[in-house]
């Protein structure tokens, strides 16, 4: 089955927002922020066994919150910054439609309470 270009953005938006659900993988994204790093930098500040933080890796990898490279031993990672524009864009669009609902809002309740008004 195809799916619409709509299901796919909304697919990915739903694997990018569990990947960042976990506060070790979003201390893993802001560390990434400065600039690439090892799996070995990044697992540094957690105290979990180096297969248990893999796993959030893998998590943030499949979201395409991140890019992983191997030279020789030595895994890095960095911040693919294309998924976080999605998330970004969701937000913007989101923010929009609620500003416009308040701003509705808003100017209905000055409308109501308008002393100007005379009761009908």
């Amino acid at each position: 089955m195809i799916l619409s270009h709509m299901e796919q953005y909304q697919s990915g938006l739903d694997g990018i927002f569990q990947a960042l659900a976990d506060p070790t993988r979003r201390a893993v994204i802001g560390r990434l922020g400065r600039g690439p790093a090892s799996i070995s930098e990044l697992a540094e500040p957690f105290e979990m066994a180096l297969p248990s933080f893999m796993k959030h890796i893998h998590v943030l990898e499949r979201s395409g919150c991140i890019i992983t490279r191997k030279d020789g031993r030595v895994r890095t990672c960095a911040i693919e910054t294309a998924a976080l524009a999605i998330v970004g864009d969701w937000l913007s669009a989101q923010r929009a439609l609620w500003e416009g609902r308040t701003d509705r809002l808003e100017q209905f309740l000055a409308e109501a309470t308008d002393p100007k008004e005379t009761p009908r």
